[in-house]
């Protein structure tokens, strides 16, 4: 079943109708995609996604924007179909990001999220949430994000996924300001509780505002220049929770078909973050 909508979603809207929204007990995930048809991206927030994570400006958008404008969409999809879990409190374990090509910032495209699969995981459950882009009938870009619902059973044996390699040494150091997570949620729209203040946080559990996962990654590949023209994937894992304010080291290490990248704490004790860039 495709549900298709036809104007972008309000993620404010969304965030606050999952505060009533109670899990459903389920033996599958729902099989709804989600689809937005005729999209252009919006030059001006393709220019302050760049300001905000350090990319460049060119005629071409960064390889993890087009997240941005499915993002909305993942969060229709689990808001509005029947999920075992809750929006608020999932959190992000990985994500991948493939093009075929650079897609120009004046392309029209389709967009489309859906769930490929739920599995068993040591602290609840993880869903898998695909998410492609289209000019045409071709397919330019597709994004696979996974995210866990801490506390949810389900069946099967627990996986235990390879890990990305990651780099340690001296690298770069950044200091990420407290408003981190206000500023890149005023770009992407993600305006999750968790990242927009102190108080906020510590609703959810947490001492201080984390930063968005989103951010970290966009900001590891910025820093290394990002993928050359052409085919790239850029595969991410997630750590431990970057608290803000935050001063931290990133370490890259370049590699025969690309590179390889790691988000740690400024001592490097904590890795908040393990990427690998890898071009075609």
């Amino acid at each position: 079943m495709t549900r298709e909508l036809r104007t972008a979603p309000s993620l404010s809207a969304l965030y606050a109708r999952s505060l009533l929204h109670r899990p459903r007990r389920a033996v599958d995930f729902p099989r709804t995609t989600v689809s937005l048809r005729g999209n252009r991206f919006d030059v001006d927030r393709v220019a302050a996604f760049c300001r905000n994570t350090g990319f460049p400006l060119r005629d071409t958008v960064p390889l993890p924007f087009p997240h941005l404008v499915g993002f909305g969409l993942q969060v229709d999809l689990l808001v509005r179909e029947p999920f075992p879990f809750t929006l608020l409190g999932l959190v992000h374990l990985a994500q991948s990001f493939e093009q075929t090509r650079p897609l120009s910032v004046e392309e029209a495209f389709d967009v489309s999220v859906r769930a490929v699969g739920m599995h068993a995981h040591r602290r609840g459950a993880t869903v898998d949430l695909v998410t492609e882009v289209r000019t045409g009938t071709e397919k330019v870009w597709t994004g696979r994000s996974r995210y866990l619902a801490r506390g949810v059973s389900w069946p099967g044996r627990a996986e235990e996924p390879a890990r990305l390699p990651a780099p340690e040494g001296q690298g770069t150091l950044w200091r990420v300001p407290a408003d981190t997570g206000r500023t890149y949620a005023a770009v992407s729209g993600d305006v999750n509780p968790l990242h927009l203040s102190p108080v906020t946080a510590r609703l959810l559990g947490f001492r201080r505002a984390l930063a968005h996962g989103m951010w970290t990654a966009s900001r590891s590949l910025s820093a290394i220049g990002g993928p050359p023209p052409g085919a790239a994937r850029f595969d991410v894992e997630f750590g431990k929770p970057l608290l803000l304010p935050a001063t931290v080291r990133h370490v890259a290490v370049e590699e025969p078909d690309g590179w390889s990248t790691a988000v740690r704490s400024r001592d490097g004790s904590k890795l908040h973050l393990a990427a690998r860039l890898t071009s075609r």
